[in-house]
């Protein structure tokens, strides 16, 4: 080929390999555009979930907390009538007020967006650091929570129940639960024996210790769940 030819050839295989260079350029920024699109939406839809979760979680955080407020508040007042008088402690209803003492709020929210974010390795799609940090905590503050109600738990079972078997009668407190009994217990009973116990007052006295734990860390987690309904909101 002449010389000319070949300057020419030269060019034309230049431009060609440019234009397919190019071609792979605008291929490549497509994909990653549709990419990122992909992952903007899904992130949007996390965060939708997260808050339609979460707002959920604050009306069961709230059922549990006004539960637990009526239960330390019954405590107390059972406090104030341990040595009492039996006229004094006659002007109480001390079934009813038992029953809302043993009567405790457990907390069971709904992990289920976080649970699947976090095994399935898609948390790396919010692009929000805050937002990430907080969802951190609510399970360090979740895990916390559920020790001290389960110790408040425990102690019900473990040590109140067993005493009220031993000293006072069940069907009474019952009366104010699920059973409903229309009576009391036909069966000899001293109702006043219990208020003149130390061991008793010990025991409600430790108990009320581990409720008013357990709202303590309500109130973080309450801290945190509208921390993250602000982070998850449509701005």
């Amino acid at each position: 080929m002449s010389e000319n030819k070949t300057g020419k050839y030269f060019k034309y295989a230049i431009g060609e390999i440019i234009l397919v260079v190019v071609g792979i350029l605008i291929a490549l920024q497509i994909n990653t555009w549709n990419e990122n699109r992909k992952d903007t939406l899904e992130e949007s839809t996390i965060l939708q979930n997260l808050h339609d979760e979460f707002t959920e979680n604050k009306k069961l955080l709230k059922v549990t907390q006004i539960g637990t407020t009526v239960t330390r508040q019954a405590g107390i007042e059972i406090m104030g009538l341990f040595g009492k008088s039996k006229t004094v402690i006659n002007q109480h209803n001390t079934d009813s007020l038992l029953f809302l003492l043993l009567e405790f709020s457990s907390f069971r929210p709904s992990e289920n967006t976080i649970n699947d974010l976090i095994q399935s390795g898609r948390l790396k799609l919010l692009q929000n650091k805050k937002l990430k940090v907080l969802l951190y905590q609510w399970q360090s503050d979740l895990k916390s929570l559920d020790v001290s109600l389960k110790r408040v738990e425990l102690k019900i079972d473990d040590e109140l129940v067993p005493y009220l078997s031993k000293k006072y009668a069940l069907k009474d407190i019952d009366k104010y639960g699920a059973l409903n009994w229309k009576e009391n217990t036909s069966l000899p009973i001293n109702k006043f024996e219990i208020f003149n116990n130390i061991e008793f007052e010990n025991i409600t006295d430790d108990y009320l210790y581990r409720v008013l734990t357990a709202e303590n860390n309500a109130s973080e987690i309450e801290k945190r769940i509208e921390a993250i309904l602000i982070e998850t909101k449509d701005k």
